[in-house]
Order: structure tokens, then C-alpha cells, then sequence
């Protein structure tokens, strides 16, 4: 007689099991590495991130307010939202920095950034951003997944969930020296997706890779030669085949993908990541030659080179702290802080949107800039600024917007968002949207409900879509 088989095993074997549920043909195909078809036609083919962590303040940079100017020192005139540091703020307080317009487009650009001023005419600056959390936390969590409660995918995830890759010997989805703080991997992580769709991260905040000899030093392999690592994959492969006996399971083929990723990436990844190979002109661009800018220039240079080699989601992010001292989230010292911190950024982000324009990339590459949230217009211990959700500005460039164009606006006091209000939900669906997908339509079944970047929200702003 023969053993009666358990429930589990059965379920486990059958094609429709509990593994399968529900994953229809969004998972013809597990491999990340693989394009896939947009939903249409899309406008840009990869995106790369710019992540100011902190919240720069709009008000400062790219939302000017003369009432600011004409109001300074006097008390707001109306009661004021929930607050990060409740009981420490005081009266209005103006920009210190001078606004003046640039380019065709005459988008007014603060002092601050001077090299970045000098790309309006290919920015669309969106004025009216609303997130929903006042602190870092849960605000870094919903620009990053779409949830500021819960563990979701990342945006990253879902995105090369729904179009995959152009390169097989890169991962997907880059993230450059993310921060361990506020989340953490929840805001590079795959969620429920399978885990072939996470984030792969390249060193982490607070390491200076300028000065690290080889910054994925880890992937090579002197141990064993090429062959013979070769030969280690098989037999893993043919065991982890064996120990499946024919079920499908995401899990253990994302495990034997990831090997063969890593694999492929010893021989491929280092050449990305060599700046060296950049002519010195190339380099000055990115502000590699100066100290202050040199550690985001980096950044900024090896994504360039990676959107050059069909990575669909590249993400940069400035530091949270430079030393000891707070970068962008300038509760005290506004002035020193942010010029500070700014120097960092200007001149590499600058050099990115030209270097990207030149090589004609700029056109299918969708550039983001900003952070999880602004700030208050309101002094904050005499000289600084709190936590501002609710009206603030993040900027696009390329892939598919219109450019030198300045989109919704905040009240006179740069506090809330009065037009073209643009929740993140609505930039997610935007992003979405400019890639070829339809945020309706990229979901995934979890628990007995089909989940989304944009959960049960998002609507796509077709005004700034050229």
C-alpha cells in the first residue's frame, strides 16, 4: 500500500497550489531580467531617483513666497496642522536666499543651487507634493512604497515588476548608499512581491564610497575561479530542482536567480562601476574634483552609467547626516546647514541632467528630485524650519514631461497646497503612467485583495505629460 499523501504535499505539488494562487500572468515569467511589455506606450524606459533625505525647504530652493518677505516676524495668521516639533515654532520667517528666474521658461530658482538653476527650461517643478506623516519615518516610507504604515513594495520593486530589465548581468533595481535608518530595507524591499524584484543596495549611508577602493569589492570571488563557481551553481540548481519535484516556488527560484545574478555580476558590475573610465572633463562635471560635491557626484555619475547599460531603477540618495550634524532637516542653522548640504547636491545633479541630455538619454529617462516632505514657514529654534507635509515641492525632468513648466502651487505662505494638488499616490500613478503602466492595472493578490503602488488612490497629472 501506498502512504496517503498530506493535504500540504498535494496542495505543493499541484500546479494551482497555494504558491500559484492568484498570480495569473503577471507571472509568466519570475525572471527580473527579462523586458516585459508595457500596458502602452511609454514616454520613458527607466527612472532614477534623486533622494534628498531630510526634506529640503521648497521655500528656499523652487517655491518663492513674497508674503514671507512682507509677513516676516509676525505670527501665522491661521492655525496651524499637526507638527513634528509641536511647542518649538515660532513667527513666519522669509528666505534668507535671493530668487531669480532662469532660462526661456523664467522659473524663479533660490541662490542655492546656482548649477541646477541653470537646467529649468528641462524641469517641471511640481509645487503642490502632499504626503501624509510629519516625521521622517512614516513620510521616507510613503515616498518610497506607497504606505507610510505598513510594509509594501517598493516603487523600484513594482516598477521592474512590471516592465523587467534590459540587462541579465545587472540587477534591476540599484539603490546607492540608502540610509539603515527610518525603514531601512522596508523602503528598497520587494514586500510580497517575489524577492527577485528588491532593491539590490551598493554600500549604505554614512560610507564614503569615493574612498573605498572597490565599493562592491564583496562580489568578487578569489577563492574559487570562474568554473568552478559555475560548477557550484549547477549542482545548487539541480538540488534545488530536486528539492521542488516539479512545484513552482517563487521563493527557492528567486534564491537560484539571485545566485546566478551574482554570479554574472563579478564580471560585469565592477566596469559600471569604474568612474575612472570617464574622460576628466566628464568627471569636472559631476563635481568630482571638489570635496564637498564629489561624494553625491559619484552617485550621480554611476547611474548615469548604469541607465547607459538598461538598469530600470536607479536610486541616489544624499546622506541624512554629514558627520554629526543634520544635513537637509535644518531644525536649527537653516542658513548654514542648507547652504552646506546644497554644495553636495547642485553641482552633480547639475551635471547629471546635462550629461544625460548630451548622450540623448535624457529623452527615456525619468529624472526625480526631492525629499520625503518640505518645510514649515515658520521658525523653528529662532533660525530653522519643522517638518511640512502638506504642501512642498519635488521637481521631474525627462522622460515624457513637459519641460521648463511649474506645476500647482502652495498658499502664500508655502504651508499647504491650494492647486494641482499632488499627493504622492498621484506622483506614484504618474510615474507609473510616463513608464507605460497603468497603476490600476499593476497589482498583486495578497491575502484575498489585489494590492497596488497607489493602494485604493492615484490619479495620473496628464497636464505635465508632453
Amino acid at each position: 500500500m501506498f502512504a496517503k499523501p498530506a493535504r500540504r504535499d498535494i496542495l505543493r505539488a499541484l500546479p494551482c497550489g497555494f504558491g500559484m494562487l492568484g498570480l495569473g500572468d503577471a507571472l509568466a515569467s519570475t525572471d527580473p531580467h527579462i523586458p516585459r511589455a508595457p500596458h502602452f506606450a511609454p514616454k520613458a524606459k527607466r527612472v532614477i531617483f534623486l533622494f534628498m533625505h531630510g526634506g529640503p525647504s521648497h521655500m528656499d530652493t523652487f517655491d518663492p513666497k513674497p508674503r514671507l518677505e512682507r509677513d516676516h516676524g509676525k505670527p501665522l495668521p491661521f492655525e496651524r496642522p499637526l507638527t513634528f516639533a509641536e511647542g518649538k515654532v515660532s513667527t513666519l520667517l522669509k528666505s534668507p536666499w535671493r530668487f531669480r528666474k532662469h532660462g526661456q521658461s523664467g522659473i524663479e530658482v533660490s541662490e542655492l543651487l546656482p548649477n541646477i538653476a541653470t537646467c529649468v527650461d528641462d524641469l517641471c517643478v511640481i509645487r503642490s507634493m502632499v504626503g501624509d506623516s510629519v516625521a521622517h519615518g512614516g513620510a521616507i516610507m510613503q515616498l518610497h512604497t506607497g504606505s507610510n504604515t505598513f510594509t509594501r513594495p517598493s516603487m523600484g520593486s513594482w516598477v521592474v515588476f512590471g516592465l523587467g530589465s534590459e540587462n541579465r548581468n545587472l540587477p534591476s533595481f540599484i539603490t546607492i548608499k540608502p540610509t539603515l535608518g527610518f525603514g531601512g530595507a522596508k523602503n528598497w524591499n520587494s514586500g510580497f512581491l517575489p524577492a527577485v524584484y528588491q532593491g539590490t543596495a551598493v554600500g549604505h549611508g554614512g560610507l564614503d564610497l569615493t574612498n573605498v577602493k572597490d565599493p562592491i569589492e564583496h562580489l568578487s570571488n578569489k577563492r574559487y575561479s570562474p568554473d568552478q563557481q559555475r560548477y557550484q551553481l549547477e549542482m545548487l540548481r539541480k538540488l534545488n530542482a530536486k528539492d521542488a519535484a516539479g512545484a513552482s516556488d517563487p521563493e527557492l527560484e528567486a534564491r537560484i536567480q539571485a545566485f546566478e545574478l551574482a554570479f554574472r555580476m563579478q564580471t560585469h558590475a565592477p566596469e559600471a562601476f569604474d568612474v575612472s573610465r570617464e574622460a576628466e572633463s566628464t568627471r569636472r562635471l559631476y563635481g568630482l574634483d571638489e570635496e564637498e560635491s564629489k561624494e553625491f557626484g559619484w552617485q550621480c555619475l554611476v547611474a548615469r552609467r548604469l541607465a547607459e547599460r538598461g538598469v530600470r531603477f536607479i536610486q541616489c540618495s544624499h546622506t541624512y547626516r554629514v558627520g554629526n550634524e543634520a544635513g537637509w532637516d535644518a531644525h536649527t542653522e537653516l542658513v548654514r546647514l542648507h547652504t552646506k548640504t546644497a554644495r553636495h547636491v547642485d553641482k552633480p545633479v547639475a551635471g547629471l541632467l546635462k550629461d544625460l541630455k548630451s548622450r540623448g538619454l535624457l529623452d527615456d529617462t525619468l529624472v526625480l528630485w526631492g525629499g520625503e516632505f518640505g518645510r514649515t514657514p515658520i521658525a523653528e529654534g529662532g533660525d530653522g524650519r519643522d517638518h511640512n507635509p502638506y504642501g512642498y515641492t519635488m521637481w521631474l525632468a525627462g522622460g515624457g514631461v513637459k519641460r521648463g513648466m511649474v506645476y500647482g502651487a502652495t498658499d502664500e505662505f508655502g504651508y499647504h497646497a491650494v492647486e494641482d494638488r499632488m499627493h504622492l499616490h498621484d506622483l506614484h500613478a504618474t510615474i507609473l503612467h510616463l513608464l507605460g503602466l497603468d497603476h490600476m492595472r499593476l497589482t498583486w493578490r495578497q491575502g484575498g485583495r489585489d494590492f497596488r503602488l497607489t493602494d485604493v488612490a492615484g490619479v495620473v497629472a496628464r497636464k505635465i505629460v508632453a
